[in-house]
């Protein structure tokens, strides 16, 4: 009994230094991740517990130490891999993939010398990380990564609507989902976790229906009845029918809308990081703040005729206030478009974007969220 009570300690020891969270202040101040041949960076993700750092390079994913060894890449995409997040509940990184025919689609098919033709299809990429452990790994045929079809996600860029006396394509401006990220029900700061996705709205200036970011909410914790692993000859449509809730936040039109997202549970802050937009009403703030404490509100939608109301999050107070929309208030900050992940303490590392082309590169920055009014953040030197 005595032998069998020392066991149980190691192994509680053991299991306490695994998941162990490494301290901020031991943390780079810069991780550079090499120059790839490849599409732009997209997103970062950081494993804190056992130190790895992922960037998504739309057609490529590369595994690396804190000290900026690559460890291993994930190739062959031919669709679009956005924003990433890494999920503590399952060790395991979760990314946005696309697949469509508009100009990021055929850009990316040119980029990678491709003949194929694929049907629109929007997919959750789930990467098994401790499979990544060499360069030029295959995303088809290595067993590192399963896909979940998001069939809601389809069924709004497929849509025609009539809006404004006009029929108009895509339900809501919708041209797929870029931002994805884990955190409780929005108005909760604490339960279960879901799996929270933005989507990609198209910047037209000429409707009124894409002034929302919208948000899914999915209860990912049984998802693996829908796993498959991606065959891009071969294009599954196995996912859940239905998000568990679908969320706007008014902003204003953002051309292609929340490039990545974030829960920082410090402030139960959901970041929004997008890029500009061409509708001159709109101050066009590139980082904004959904207060997570405020419950949302059935309310109507601006600007939507075919949708009588929706479920509406509330912008945190923080940030410069657009001139034209008191509601809406943010900072111009256009680093966080390519990368951000919150560590907690209100510390994050924040993607800087370089080309040398025909290279990309990109340097996770460390920099503390202070919210004043006119700069976001303090960079950490």
């Amino acid at each position: 009994m005595k032998r069998l009570f020392v066991i149980i300690l190691l192994l509680a020891a053991g299991i306490g230094m695994l998941t162990a969270q490494t301290p901020i202040e031991q943390l780079p101040k810069q991780i550079c991740s090499g120059e790839w041949k490849a599409g732009h960076v997209q997103g970062l993700a950081v494993d804190t517990k056992r130190e790895y750092i992922y960037f998504s390079f739309t057609t490529m994913l590369v595994k690396m130490d804190m000290q900026g060894n690559v460890v291993g890449t994930v190739t062959g995409l031919l669709g679009h891999l956005g924003c990433i997040e890494f999920n503590d509940a399952d060790g395991r990184i979760y990314g946005s993939l696309e697949y469509k025919d508009d100009s990021i689609g055929r850009g990316i098919l040119k980029q990678e010398k491709s003949n194929k033709k694929f049907d629109t299809a929007f997919y959750v990429a789930i990467f098994d990380v401790d499979k990544i452990t060499r360069q030029g790994m295959s995303a088809e045929k290595d067993g590192i990564m399963t896909t979940v079809y998001l069939p809601t996600v389809v069924e709004d860029f497929k849509a025609k609507v009539e809006c404004g006396g006009k029929t108009l394509e895509h339900r809501f401006g919708c041209s797929g989902f870029d931002g994805i990220t884990f955190g409780p029900k929005f108005g909760k700061s604490d339960g279960k976790y879901y799996l929270t996705i933005a989507y990609g709205i198209y910047g037209d200036a000429n409707r009124s229906d894409n002034d929302h970011q919208v948000l899914l909410q999915y209860d990912a914790s049984n998802w693996t009845k829908y796993e498959q692993p991606l065959s891009q000859d071969n294009m599954h449509q196995l996912g859940p029918k239905k998000p568990a809730g679908r969320y706007f936040v008014y902003t204003g039109n953002r051309n292609w809308g929340v490039q990545n997202m974030e829960y920082d549970k410090s402030r139960n802050f959901w970041f929004l990081a997008t890029y500009e937009t061409k509708k001159s009403d709109f101050a066009g703030f590139s980082l904004m703040t959904i207060d997570g404490n405020i419950a949302p509100k059935k309310q109507p939608l601006k600007g939507v005729d075919y949708c009588k109301s929706g479920n509406l999050l509330t912008l945190s107070g923080r940030g410069m206030t657009d001139a034209n929309h008191h509601s809406i208030r943010g900072w111009h900050f256009d680093k966080s478009s390519t990368g951000i992940h919150a560590l907690g303490d209100n510390y994050f590392y924040i993607s800087h974007r370089k080309r040398n082309k025909p290279y990309q590169s990109c340097t996770a920055t460390l920099y503390k969220f202070v919210g004043r009014e006119s700069y976001p953040f303090d960079l950490i030197q």
